[in-house]
């Protein structure tokens, strides 16, 4: 991450404000610093969700499928151990190279003590391989658990991984993101951004699935998820 970079993302990670605003931030001054990476992702959007990916994903009401994955100390852990003592929101990320995503786990760090008050536990879900997501995790500060789904391979039996596009790749290459180093493969596919918030019977309680990693579920509507109906 050059300064300029890094001088936006702390100034975004510092706000007093909510998510969503937070990434809306990020997002303007990248327009306004690196202005070939948003024509780019714009065009990888658009082509995403033309071809309607992220569409077969779980919906509200369904059963999430189980799955073991190790955690960034790596232990191993089921979707029946997070659900233990409550609900759980899992939030699928790129790595812990991309600053959306450090925005994200900074913001679920700093909802924790919210998400225990309503009983909900928060996980977040990367590619990356151990020592990356370590990196992730020390973001998180220690208030979720980070996990790893090495070669996408939980995030692809839910219709969430995409190929970058050769556009995407170039400049992800030029800017020293070292992708197959992270992950271990060199596909060069990345998990769409998506959350799902996941009741103690296993299904699903909310949703959002998204193409543009710029965007992302709000902490204010994985705690309404949980809340208690009148």
């Amino acid at each position: 991450m050059s300064d300029p970079d890094r001088s936006a993302y702390e100034c975004c990670r510092d706000m007093e404000a909510p998510l969503c605003d937070r990434l809306g931030a990020l997002d303007a001054s990248y327009r306004e610093t690196i202005p070939a990476l948003h024509e780019v992702t714009d065009r990888l959007v658009a082509r995403l969700r033309e071809s309607g990916v992220g569409a077969t994903a779980p919906q509200v009401g369904d059963l999430m499928p189980d799955f073991l994955l190790p955690d960034a100390n790596g232990r191993l852990v089921g979707l029946d151990d997070l659900l233990e003592t409550g609900p759980v929101a899992l939030a699928f990320h790129r790595g812990h190279w991309c600053s959306y995503c450090r925005l994200s786990v900074d913001a679920l760090a700093k909802a924790r003590a919210a998400a225990d008050s309503a009983g909900l536990h928060m996980v977040a879900i990367v590619p990356d391989l151990q020592e990356f997501a370590q990196s992730f995790a020390a973001d998180a500060r220690g208030a979720l658990p980070v996990l790893c789904d090495v070669d996408n391979g939980l995030a692809a039996s839910l219709d969430l991984v995409v190929w970058m596009g050769d556009e995407m790749l170039d400049l992800t290459k030029k800017a020293g993101i070292d992708l197959p180093r992270y992950q271990g493969n060199d596909s060069w596919s990345l998990p769409i951004p998506a959350t799902f918030v996941v009741g103690r019977d296993r299904r699903i309680l909310a949703r959002f699935v998204d193409p543009d990693y710029r965007k992302r579920m709000s902490i204010e509507a994985m705690l309404a998820a949980v809340k208690p109906t009148a």
